[in-house]
């Protein structure tokens, strides 16, 4: 399938001319989006979304089930960019413990901020819709204090970016000119907000992503931009009810193929072969995701039966031992403060689950202790 795309325009940027390239506004045309791209594949991929929520819902707290997912997006997309933060790492930073790249470690930790603000305001009646403002004020937490934050955080660029190559002249990719930048996003905002039409929503949030990383509004942190409004559309358009599937783990699997599609789009109009690579990815995700709830449940639920059979069990390492999916690692302190109970009780608790293997100390000291709940750390990081 061959299309024309977008169109060039010459300009001079860094004292060299380039050809920048403007697309054409969603959905593709001449000739249309082929059905035969996407027909088996959204069915497949649907499915298997409707299979992740059903067995979230046979979990007995979804909060466990998000905390792990979303922390696995942002790490991931984090990473796609080159952070080399892990799992552990955020875990440890939200546990008050020592982290070695903490600037890493924030950037996915911003993510989080960002996503969290995008969900909270397109879940309140009277919060912002999917918006170029909304995206704006996502991308200022995005990139506050770290990496990128000399480059006008929250702001469309008023400059020319470039992908790949140390210039303009010798790019990969020349994103449109940045005066072109507010009408390319708001006919994409147009696209977002008009009736479904024959397109899944599926298809579109696929589109609208590519077309997100094509006009390339910021000056840095459009890869993680986009793909937060992949995890906002599945939700926003009733695919999933919360954020359960991190898509960004399959992006960054085939990272090569992934920027390959993206690619072609532009050069040879292959819209096809990208939105059949998305939901191709879907697909998969949600099922990684599902066979991920299945284990950590049947992980959890194990351990809590050799809980209640222990004979010191009482009610404090009951409840530590729930609070354990959303706080895998931790001091004895944080215990403490999370149980709202006194330092000896707080010890008591921990020292059940310890007695069990349930939970290992991490530091081999008297004091100033923490611990991990390494099974299910371990299956997570996986």
């Amino acid at each position: 399938m061959s299309r024309v795309t977008g169109s060039y325009v010459t300009l001079t940027t860094l004292g060299e001319p380039v050809r920048a390239f403007v697309p054409y506004p969603l959905p593709p045309s001449a000739p249309e989006l082929a059905d035969s791209a996407w027909m088996e594949r959204n069915r497949s991929a649907e499915l298997a979304l409707a299979r992740l929520s059903a067995v979230a819902g046979l979990v007995p707290s979804v909060d466990w089930l998000l905390y792990s997912a979303i922390r696995k997006e942002a790490l991931m997309t984090s990473q796609i960019e080159g952070a080399q933060a892990t799992l552990t790492d955020l875990f440890d930073q939200e546990a008050g413990l020592a982290v070695s790249n903490t600037d890493d470690v924030e950037e996915v930790t911003n993510y989080l901020r960002a996503f969290r603000l995008v969900q909270s305001q397109l879940r309140d009646p009277a919060g912002l819709p999917i918006s170029v403002r909304l995206l704006c004020d996502a991308h200022r937490l995005l990139l506050d204090g770290v990496r990128g934050n000399g480059k006008q955080p929250g702001e469309l660029r008023r400059s020319q970016n470039w992908i790949g190559g140390s210039r303009p002249g010798n790019a990969v990719f020349v994103p449109p000119p940045a005066e072109q930048v507010p009408a390319l996003l708001a006919d994409l905002e147009r696209f977002i907000h008009a009736p479904a039409g024959d397109l899944p929503p599926l298809v579109k949030v696929a589109l609208v992503h590519a077309q997100f990383e094509t006009i390339h509004p910021y000056l840095d942190g459009n890869g993680r931009m986009g793909r937060l409004l992949i995890g906002t559309l599945l939700e926003h358009w009733g695919m999933l009810p919360e954020p359960l599937m991190y898509l960004s783990g399959y992006l960054k699997q085939h990272q090569s193929a992934y920027y390959r599609h993206l690619s072609d789009i532009r050069t040879t109009g292959d819209w096809e072969s990208w939105v059949g690579f998305f939901l191709d990815g879907v697909q998969a995700s949600a099922a990684q995701a599902e066979q991920d709830i299945v284990a950590l449940a049947s992980l959890v639920a194990a351990d809590r039966r050799r809980l209640l059979q222990h004979p010191k069990a009482g009610p404090a390492s009951y409840r530590l031992f729930e609070m354990l999916p959303t706080m895998p690692r931790f001091s004895v302190e944080r215990v403490r403060a999370a149980l709202g109970t006194s330092f000896p009780t707080a010890s008591a608790a921990v020292r059940v689950l310890e007695e069990l293997g349930i939970v290992t100390e991490m530091t081999g000291q008297k004091k100033n202790r923490s611990f991990s709940y390494a099974a299910y750390v371990a299956r997570l990081s996986r």
